[in-house]
């Protein structure tokens, strides 16, 4: 369901950035994820999709209408964790739709939209590693993705927990590289954000032999990103985002991949409402 925004076309020859990029070309690169899961992967039929990407498609058919236009083209285009904000910062990617934390450094490089998920930063470790909490975790081997903001969050908690410099940190590329290694028994732990650790945990060879520990050590509000110095593109990114949470259009996407919005946290709900702004 595409929420329908009353608003006037914009004239081509108004308009400026990315916006006039796309009515140009008719073309909008959106940035996806192969196995961020629940938010942005590659599915069965090999085409992304998740939460952010089903956002990122309201988006689309918003600004095709805002704009006028009667065909608005998709150009998909893979990032990782390593490359999203230089894809986007090229232009390559005009919305990143993954998993990207909003921090304050990384808006100096690229901005973000209004948030559009709050999660926080936890462990999946195996049943045999016996890790109940951060006491546990020295002597044992943690895996994080490399330049991450949960790579940051981890530093933190361990200094806050007395414990920096006894925990074995390795890097991997991905989440799946995470979940094989705690398959594998090569990796005790693997930190990633709580949802995204959910989703794996469904993945894994031996679900059974996998524990989520109930401890959050970080704050994650997500968004989706685009370039710097482009306030109308990403006014007119919010206006989508905020309609649809305004309107509650949003519930059928969330429930899709999450279950019952009555379920949902109390941040989440709250995170709808306070970003639900009047146009």
């Amino acid at each position: 369901m595409l929420v329908v925004l009353a608003a006037v076309p914009a004239g081509a020859d108004e308009l400026q950035g990315t916006l006039k990029k796309i009515v140009d070309g008719g073309v909008i690169a959106l940035g996806y994820r192969q196995s961020s899961v629940p938010f942005s992967f590659v599915g069965a039929d090999h085409s992304p999709a998740g939460y952010s990407i089903d956002l990122c498609r309201q988006v689309v058919g918003a600004l095709q209408q805002r704009l006028g236009l009667t065909k608005l083209e998709i150009k998909w285009v893979k990032v990782t964790p390593e490359d999203r904000m230089a894809s986007v910062t090229s232009g390559a990617v005009d919305l990143e739709c993954g998993s990207t934390t909003k921090t304050l450094s990384r808006q100096e490089q690229v901005d973000f939209s209004l948030t559009m998920f709050v999660d926080g930063g936890s462990l999946l470790v195996t049943k045999a590693s016996g890790i109940t909490g951060a006491r546990a975790l020295p002597g044992k081997k943690l895996a994080v993705i490399a330049g991450t903001s949960t790579e940051a969050a981890l530093a933190d908690w361990f200094r806050w927990s007395g414990i920096s410099g006894s925990v074995k940190v390795l890097n991997v590329k991905d989440h799946q590289d995470g979940l094989a290694g705690l398959d594998s028994g090569t990796f005790d732990a693997y930190a990633t954000d709580r949802v995204i650790l959910f989703g794996l945990a469904a993945n894994s060879k031996n679900p059974d032999k996998l524990t989520l520990l109930d401890e959050y050590f970080s704050y994650e509000p997500y968004g989706l990103m685009l370039r710097r110095g482009d306030p109308a593109f990403r006014l007119a990114v919010n206006r989508a985002l905020a309609v649809l949470y305004r309107t509650r259009a949003v519930f059928p996407i969330y429930e899709k991949w999450f279950g019952p919005i009555a379920r949902a946290t109390t941040i989440i709900q709250s995170m709808y409402l306070l970003n639900g702004l009047p146009d």
